[in-house]
């Protein structure tokens, strides 16, 4: 297929409501969408970086920096058939997965649209609902946080993930299990802690986590190794792993029992297969992360969930649970079952409004 122009928009959309991490407090999402031209079919993908570097390195100006200037003029006039053509052409740029990752989507959406296919189909997927849960910010008391699990269980979320950090912990985990004693419930401390807090992750074995998410530094593995030999509860690896090498290392050393997969995070959809693949060879379970992506990026995350070996409920909610208004028909919604449908039209399956998109848009170039 030949690639005959792309466009990249800067977005900011505006979220329901704040979003609270241990990294900070988020009101918009400002992304990148790009969308590839090519035989009369159009591509779609999302780069879901952040305006400072925060959750990872990249920024949206530096994604914009490396799509404008070196990933979209690398392919511009190429004849790609296969994903394995654009992986050769940018093997020797470094680093940047999220901007890989939101090139290689578009890329995606157009082989499945040429085969006549959905991406989940494309992808290998093998259900046609993926299991979904909710991943609840920390909040200002406990009785807040309860107020919220409350509602979401009742639209019918399948397992409940709450963020926590030194001093908003224990004391909103024992609430949690006090109120709601025999749901799924797993935490996620996005690096907030360190060894010296091994008393307090070993008090957090008593209440029946599904897992605890990425408790020590972003990039670490090796001491997450000495970690999970101290605790029952299983850890979860996210921000550590960034390739199939990443998490053959972490399995290696025993440094978690289950993989969080975020396609934007591990550089596309390509990756991803090959460390859920991975996983699924070695008993380990894996589970969707979201990075709170548009109706474009959900899309995606939801093909990829469809695979076989993502046992575990993903962070890949409603549209409604975090935007005021997307930018996809159709949206997103829960099922009476608590999954997520997987959209069954070729490509990715959802249609993007341009009125809707025109009115996040912050900034757009055309590659040609």
């Amino acid at each position: 297929m030949k690639i005959e122009n792309v466009e990249i928009r800067y977005i900011k959309m505006k979220l329901v409501a704040p979003f609270k991490t241990s990294y900070g407090v988020e009101e918009f999402e400002e992304h990148i969408i790009v969308k590839i031209n090519s035989e009369g079919l159009t591509g779609w993908g999302e780069v879901p970086v952040e305006p400072v570097p925060l959750y990872s390195y990249e920024t949206v100006q530096t994604a914009w920096h490396i799509l404008s200037d070196l990933l979209i003029p690398a392919i511009l006039k190429k004849d790609i058939s296969r994903i394995e053509d654009h992986l050769g052409i940018i093997k020797n740029f470094r680093g940047h997965p999220m901007a890989k990752g939101g090139v290689e989507t578009a890329l995606y959406d157009l082989f499945a649209q040429r085969e006549k296919k959905s991406l989940s189909q494309f992808l290998g997927g093998t259900r046609n609902k993926i299991d979904v849960g909710v991943s609840i910010g920390i909040q200002s008391s406990t009785s807040k946080l309860i107020e919220d699990i409350t509602g979401y269980l009742n639209k019918g979320y399948k397992r409940i993930k709450i963020k926590i950090e030194p001093g908003n912990d224990i004391e909103y985990i024992k609430a949690v299990r006090k109120e709601y004693p025999g749901i799924l419930f797993q935490v996620d401390a996005n690096s907030a802690y360190t060894m010296q807090d091994l008393p307090l992750l070993k008090s957090m074995d008593e209440f029946d986590l599904l897992l605890i998410e990425q408790p020590l530094a972003h990039d670490d593995i090796y001491q997450h190794s000495l970690l999970q030999r101290e605790l029952k509860t299983n850890l979860c690896l996210d921000e550590s792993i960034h390739s199939l090498r990443d998490a053959e290392a972490a399995l290696g050393m025993q440094s978690c029992r289950v993989i969080n997969i975020k396609p934007a995070r591990v550089s596309g959809i390509h990756e991803s297969i090959l460390i859920h693949n991975y996983c699924q060879e070695h008993n380990i379970p894996v589970w969707h992360g979201g990075m709170l992506e548009s109706g474009i990026g959900r899309a995606a995350n939801v093909a990829l969930a469809s695979l076989p070996n993502f046992t575990l409920p993903g962070d890949i909610s409603a549209s409604s649970r975090y935007y005021v208004e997307d930018i996809v028909d159709p949206l997103f919604e829960l099922n009476n079952d608590g999954t997520i449908s997987a959209p069954t039209g070729h490509g990715l399956g959802v249609n993007v409004i341009n009125e809707k998109l025109e009115r996040v848009t912050v900034r757009k170039i055309l590659l040609k």
